[in-house]
């Protein structure tokens, strides 16, 4: 601020050079891990520090930091002002814009912000219609009023030209003082002295039109063109935050982010002991969400099926396309490699383009030996329920309490049924 101590300033500069240290050793540690670009599958595809927009941020901001401390130290040492680092002082401020990134709350209103610009193009189009007409007619009816310093219609606002005729119901559609502006237009005003009046006509410039002409420009921009602006974000706003039942774009994003910590070197897979975990942290409609426990986030796994790598692991597309089926409930009923095989032909109708061996890892064919994370997870219960109901047999609890034995078998018989039905194609 102005004036202030030299303490002040000192304190100032440490705390830059610190904050621009921690920033620049993040920048480095993950230009480290991530290495600053991959190349994958010789495709014009390049993933890894870079591949994300907000590490792009942050390298930007980091760079400007450097030149800001850089710039401020040589011009205090060499006592100067040719070298001005105004500039470069905004990178200081910048650094607050990294909070966006943390947070689903802001998050969700930085969605909000971007969703939003979609469709302000065309209100913007209807304002700059509308500032058109009007801005034509207010040249037409009001365009020769003499220009007087002590009025409203002065060299600053005036109707001569359809520059500033726009600024000046730009003025208008805030609210400043349209009222006295629309006084000066009235009737009895004096001629602009290069109009084409004639003698004895110097103060008959000005309209009664003036009175609907202001109040029905700044009706329609105070109560229409402003609340066509607040209603597009809140729309937006509204679909982002209204029901989590309805699976949107925010929801892949949310997906993205969470499976980029199991993953984190883009590999596309992930291991199949992490995939219950990964859908535990992701909220419904698209995961399993936080309170869901963990034996019946199996049981889901078990119904989702999705194909495992002979490596162990699971791929990303696969993994999204099997949530997405799931909770739209695309053809999840009856014979799984019957609704695997009339899936295929409505993806291969809709989307020709669509590579088979794409096709192949979200949808696999028909095949007897075929490996998926179903089987491994009912493997898993099965033997899960089975050590449970040993231990009670083993402890002599199997006959005090035969209605929960009943349940504990019952469990054992459909997590058994549910796996035959995965490896019998039949």
């Amino acid at each position: 601020h102005y004036g202030q101590s030299d303490i002040f300033n000192d304190v100032m500069d440490v705390m830059n050079m610190v904050f621009t240290a921690v920033f620049t050793v993040e920048m480095v540690l993950k230009l480290i891990a991530f290495k600053p670009k991959i190349c994958v599958a010789k495709k014009e595809r390049w993933l890894g520090y870079f591949s994300d927009a907000w590490n792009t941020f942050d390298s930007l901001i980091v760079i400007g930091s450097i030149v800001d401390v850089v710039l401020s130290e040589a011009e205090s040492s060499e006592d100067s002002a040719r070298i001005s680092i105004t500039f470069f002082r905004l990178f200081r401020v910048m650094r607050l814009v990294k909070l966006l990134s943390r947070g689903e709350g802001i998050r969700t209103l930085l969605w909000t912000f971007i969703k939003s610009f979609q469709a302000l193009p065309y209100v913007a189009l209807l304002i700059a219609m509308l500032f058109f007409i009007y801005a034509v007619i207010g040249m037409q009816v009001f365009g020769k009023v003499a220009m007087r310093d002590n009025t409203q219609i002065n060299r600053n606002n005036n109707f001569q030209t359809f520059p500033q005729a726009v600024l000046l119901l730009f003025r208008c559609a805030t609210g400043e003082a349209w009222q006295d502006i629309m006084l000066a237009c009235l009737p009895g005003k004096r001629c602009d002295a290069e109009s084409d009046f004639n003698i004895g006509e110097e103060f008959t410039c000005g309209s009664y039109f003036a009175i609907p002409y202001f109040i029905t420009f700044y009706m329609l921009c105070a109560f229409l063109i402003i609340n066509l602006f607040v209603a597009v974000i809140m729309d937006n706003f509204d679909y982002l935050t209204r029901d989590w039942s309805i699976l949107g774009p925010h929801h892949l994003d949310e997906f993205k982010r969470i499976w980029s910590e199991y993953d984190p070197e883009a590999k596309g897979r992930i291991k199949h002991l992490d995939v219950v975990t990964l859908l535990r942290r992701i909220q419904p409609p698209l995961g399993f969400g936080k309170l869901c426990p963990h034996r019946v986030a199996c049981k889901r796994l078990v119904a989702m099926n999705m194909p495992l790598n002979s490596d162990g692991t699971v791929m990303f597309n696969a993994t999204l396309f099997a949530l997405v089926r799931t909770a739209l409930k695309i053809k999840t009923e009856g014979n799984l490699e019957q609704a695997n095989e009339e899936l295929r032909a409505v993806i291969k109708k809709i989307w020709k383009k669509t590579s088979m061996k794409l096709l192949d890892q979200v949808v696999p064919p028909a095949g007897d030996d075929e490996v998926t994370v179903g089987k491994f997870y009912a493997t898993f219960l099965i033997q899960d329920y089975f050590r449970k109901f040993k231990k009670r047999k083993e402890q002599g609890l199997v006959g005090k309490y035969p209605g929960k034995n009943s349940t504990v078998a019952l469990q054992v018989i459909g997590l058994f049924i549910s796996y035959i039905s995965l490896t019998d194609p039949h």
